[in-house]
């Protein structure tokens, strides 16, 4: 069995693609190579979340519906992907730049979906057993290949373009990605192939009952630090440091530290449980975060360090939130397609959220991507990217703290 978890990997890996790399790239894509106001495109990612509400539910509800169709299922989500990363990154300005960007986000936005709900939902069918330590060590397969095309699709436009791409690589970066879902639903069928376990139906009842709700609301409130990170993340780089040249090289580092670090969390739960585990990661996220907010033009090291210990916690979130909330659905015999439709909303709200909210508080401020800002944009900027998130994190440690009690992992 542990020869399929490689396959895990890479089929995260492609559909890491699709997550926080296009929040990191799609801000400065649409502002620069499209001409949209930060503002446009914020209220173009919330309202695509309204879609997200009634989908993602839905599609966990196909999955435990029709458990024979998840290889069908998984390279139609592959396929989604293919098709829609040429499309996003070939778009052009003019007056229907931001209701084409639409239909092509929701194309993208629904096959991520499926993906993501099919790859957590069929944790217990994936695993070698359906037990916490397993399901552990499944996570972290999975969370590695998801780090691993973070960073690949993260740095892919700049590469490009050094390689001669043109639009910042963009057109070239979206070729790129729609192969890569080719060649990964072609690797990855063996794990599809598998039959599915399946759980008894969910109810707000069965899920209360087995501490899901809760974790859920965790969900939400831990993504949102992250999630005003990533979508900042180039801004704060570039115009709040004057480290543009340098962002890529940190952004790398990022999500390297958190690669690096998820066997280190995925061990030390393992000993002690991953709910002492998280109390154990979340101070470092938030001294991170407050760290940031001192920071001035040109620290370079400043920044690197921040990025290591942000990236590092970040890790300890993607592996252990994920797997408590499977060990919790597992235990309680539930459906965890259905589960993962309503867990894969939550983690979307967040981004949406966090988009809909900074970007047109900072257009208000004045901010301009690129341009000469002045201190009240800048300061605009520190506040959404350092000062929320440090307060986001903190609330989201205390939430972690009312959490009952855990056995360590058999």
């Amino acid at each position: 069995m542990t020869v399929l978890y490689p396959r895990v990997s890479l089929y995260a890996m492609m559909l890491a693609s699709a997550g926080i790399p296009l929040y990191i790239h799609l801000p400065q894509f649409a502002s620069v190579e499209l001409g949209l106001g930060l503002g446009t495109l914020g209220a173009i990612l919330l309202a695509i979340r309204l879609v997200d509400l009634v989908q993602d539910p839905l599609i966990g509800w196909m999955a435990d519906r029709w458990p024979r169709a998840q290889l069908s299922l998984a390279m139609l989500a592959a396929g989604g992907l293919a098709i829609g990363f040429p499309l996003l990154f070939s778009l052009g300005p003019g007056p229907q730049a931001a209701g084409r960007l639409v239909l092509v986000l929701i194309v993208l936005f629904t096959a991520y979906s499926l993906g993501m709900i099919l790859l957590y939902g069929r944790s217990a069918t994936l695993a070698k057993r359906p037990e916490p330590r397993e399901l552990l060590t499944l996570a972290a397969y999975r969370e590695a290949g998801l780090l691993a095309g973070v960073i690949f699709a993260a740095i892919a436009p700049a590469v490009l373009a050094a390689l001669g791409a043109t639009g910042q690589g963009y057109g070239a970066f979206g070729m790129v990605l729609g192969l890569f879902a080719l060649m990964t639903a072609l690797l990855t069928r063996p794990i599809w192939t598998r039959p599915a376990r399946m759980g008894q139906c969910l109810s707000v009842r069965s899920l209360a009952n087995a501490g899901a709700i809760r974790l859920l609301i965790l969900a939400v409130l831990n993504s949102l630090p992250v999630a005003l990170t990533s979508t900042l993340f180039l801004f704060f780089a570039g115009d709040r440091l004057q480290l543009a040249d340098y962002a890529g090289g940190l952004l790398v580092l990022f999500f390297l530290c958190a690669g690096f670090s998820v066997p280190l969390w995925t061990r030390i739960s393992q000993r002690i449980s991953p709910k002492p585990t998280l109390l154990l990661a979340m101070p470092l996220a938030i001294a991170s975060f407050a760290g940031a907010a001192f920071l001035g033009a040109g620290s370079l090291a400043g920044f690197a360090l921040i990025c290591a210990a942000s990236g590092a916690a970040l890790g300890a979130d993607m592996v252990l939130l994920p797997a408590m909330f499977s060990i919790a659905l597992t235990k309680a015999d539930l459906n965890a397609a259905a589960a993962f439709g309503i867990w894969s909303f939550a983690g979307k709200l967040a981004l949406a959220l966090a988009a809909a909210l900074a970007l047109p508080l900072l257009e208000q401020q004045g901010f301009r991507p690129g341009g000469p800002n002045n201190a009240q944009a800048l300061g605009a900027l520190t506040l959404a990217y350092a000062v929320l998130p440090c307060a986001l994190k903190t609330a989201a440690f205390a939430f972690v703290l009312t959490l009952p009690p855990e056995r360590p992992v058999p």
